[in-house]
């Protein structure tokens, strides 16, 4: 179907606007000379915008193409995904962001600094740097290449576009424009998928006959309480092992962190988590009533014998093609509504990319940098990104099939991630070089199931889907969105997808395997949403032994501003004496029952004299003397008498 002009005006406008946005942030209000002020919005943001931009930045283009294929293909069991954002989203709210927020952190990684060592936080923003930049070639070729393939839509003139115009705001305004327009590109996006629903439903009969047929056909799902890991999804598997995804998203990436720090205040940021909630569950509904309705529809109107052939997710467009094609300028809103998930997606890995380089990169190899030269850095940084995602989807154009690989890649590392900040956060006895190897074999743990499985799906006779869905569309999020794309590059090594009778999919993924695997085989098939549990879980049971083997840190030389007292909270029934005891001997009760925070000034990392991130040396509350241990205006401020887990901001 070809566009109008009226669509091409409506996809014009959602470019126009979103470069507005940044270029009004760039020319108003501080004019993003600082640091601070382009990194962090100057930590000025309400919880509704940051609840907006955390929404937008989990809801991805491919999530919009993938999840209505998923429900199309298998019914409605991913919708108790939703079940997991409860103590997905509660747990960030009161374990992670009071941590990260009272530490006045810029760069998420700055905080396994200050638990364990410079060494540490290293290889923590080398794995993240490594996980974005694979990322955001992907999130940003493929939609443009299912566009193209359902629409005519040029795909290099979709890339650039998108590219370019996400580099540019994102340069200009800063995260402060980052999240606005994210707002904006949010609004667009729950319009695109009501217009969808509301036009397609209307077509067959209404919503009510759209739920009749489809609980029919057996599209509406039970709660199935099959424990079984292997089994792709279940209610214990989307539930519980989504929590796990969740809290790799919400709890520690560097892109939603650096919005809890963007809020005025840490109610303010507590509020946020909170507030995506309810968006996040009327976001799901929406992409499950679109699976349905699209469902029904194919059974009544179904595709041209040309698009027989497709993937999934490109179904989702010529389904949404074929229901808007009477209604000029609805394509080119639901198009809009694609290319904001990818706008909103990427414009956040650039900045958090920028955020993570400098902080942890550059800026301790730059003791003197000047806060303008430290802005235009951060700019150029941004650019620089913005032009890499650009190679990034060129290379992911040329890989074909093996692209497979570097969109699981994405999913790998989150989990090992989670376990390393968990591993600091909650085991005071752990240390640097327990960290390092927990990461390192979780990585691992991570690369070998992944990608195992990855062979063993590539290997596998017609007519059999790998029942962990690492092939098939699947989670709406960062971690696991980008599952949907490998549709494609499936087909592409051999698979092909089919329509049978009233609509059902058939062909090699519609069947399944004819043999029970075994051995690495069945471990191999571990579903998706285990994922995160696993490798996180890896991580901290290495990490502890090794840390026991090597030495656990003492209590007392553990900052307690850097722990979460897990077991004194969820005993707290117990006799204090006793509280005492399970807190390994880090900071103190009375602290934590008193629960006030540091004066601004101690909790403050000076640069050239200009506060810009943490304090690295949190003393104990109570002591008044201060000395710095650099020179003036460099390095951490030391108080007297802290403890001997003071960070030094040195070159590693």
């Amino acid at each position: 179907m070809e566009f109008t002009v009226i669509d091409y005006i409506i996809f014009g406008l959602l470019l126009v606007l979103s470069s507005a946005i940044g270029l009004f942030y760039a020319l108003s209000g501080g004019r993003q000379r600082t640091v601070q002020e382009f990194l962090l919005a100057n930590r000025n943001m309400g919880f509704l915008p940051v609840a907006l931009s955390l929404l937008a930045t989990f809801q991805s283009a491919v999530a919009i193409l993938g999840v209505p294929a998923e429900i199309y293909r298998f019914g409605t069991e991913y919708w108790f995904l939703g079940c997991s954002y409860f103590l997905g989203l509660l747990i960030p709210a009161h374990v992670f962001i009071p941590v990260f927020y009272r530490l006045q952190l810029t760069s998420a990684y700055e905080y396994l600094e200050l638990r364990f060592n410079k060494a540490v936080r290293i290889c923590g923003t080398v794995t993240f740097i490594f996980q974005m930049v694979i990322y955001m070639g992907v999130v940003l070729y493929a939609p443009a290449l299912a566009l193209n393939a359902a629409t005519g839509f040029d795909l290099w003139s979709a890339v650039l576009t998108m590219g370019l115009v996400c580099t540019l705001y994102t340069t200009l305004g800063g995260l402060k424009a980052v999240i606005w327009t994210d707002v904006f590109q949010t609004l667009v996006m729950l319009a695109g998928q009501l217009a969808v629903i509301v036009v397609g439903a209307r077509r067959v009969g209404g919503i009510g006959r759209v739920w009749r047929l489809a609980d029919e056909e057996g599209k509406i799902s039970g709660i199935d309480l099959n424990p079984d890991p292997y089994e792709r999804h279940t209610f214990w598997t989307l539930a519980f092992g989504g929590v796990f995804m969740m809290l790799s998203l919400y709890g520690v990436n560097q892109a939603q962190v650096q919005r809890y720090l963007s809020s005025r205040s840490e109610k303010e940021a507590v509020l946020s988590c909170y507030a995506v909630f309810p968006c996040q569950q009327i976001v799901l509904c929406l992409s499950c009533l679109t699976g349905l309705v699209m469902f029904v529809y194919d059974r009544e109107y179904p595709l041209a014998p040309a698009h027989s052939q497709a993937t999934p997710d490109q179904m989702v467009l010529y389904f949404v093609m074929d229901v808007l094609k009477d209604l000029p300028g609805l394509p080119g809103l639901f198009v809009a509504c694609l290319f904001s998930g990818s706008l909103s997606t990427i414009s956040s890995a650039f900045n958090s990319l920028a955020t993570v380089t400098m902080e942890d990169l550059l800026r301790p190899h730059l003791p003197g940098l000047s806060e303008s030269r430290a802005t235009l850095l951060s700019k150029l940084l941004a650019l620089g990104y913005g032009l890499l995602c650009l190679g990034m989807a060129y290379v992911s154009s040329m890989l074909g099939p093996v692209l497979q690989a570097a969109i699981s890649i994405f999913g790998m590392v989150g989990g090992p991630l989670l376990g390393l900040f968990s591993l600091g956060m909650f085991f005071p006895c752990a240390n640097a070089t327990g960290a390092v190897a927990g990461l390192a074999a979780g990585l691992a743990m991570a690369f070998w199931v992944g990608i195992g499985s990855l062979l063993q799906s590539a290997r596998a006779p017609a007519g059999a889907l790998p029942s962990n869905g690492t092939a098939v569309p699947a989670a709406g999020n960062l971690t696991a969105g980008l599952a949907a794309a490998l549709h494609r590059w499936v087909r592409a090594a051999g698979g092909v997808v089919g329509r049978g009778g009233r609509g059902r999919p058939w062909g090699p993924l519609a069947a399944r395997s004819p043999r029970s695997p075994t051995g690495l085989e069945k471990f191999y098939n571990l579903s998706y949403m285990w994922y995160s549990a696993h490798n996180s879980t890896t991580v901290i049971v290495v990490g502890l032994l090794v840390s026991l083997l090597t030495g656990p840190t003492p209590g007392e030389a553990v900052d307690p501003r850097t722990i979460y007292p897990v077991l004194p909270r969820l005993f707290c029934c117990l006799p204090q004496k006793c509280r005492d005891k399970l807190r390994c001997g880090v900071g103190s009760a009375a602290q934590e029952a008193d629960g006030t925070e540091l004066p601004a000034d101690s909790l403050v990392k000076r640069s050239n004299g200009i506060p810009n991130g943490p304090a690295s040396d949190l003393a104990p509350v109570g002591v008044p003397r201060r000395e710095e241990e650099e020179g003036e205006g460099q390095g951490y401020i030391r108080m007297a008498g802290a403890p001997a887990y003071a960070v030094q901001e040195t070159s590693f």
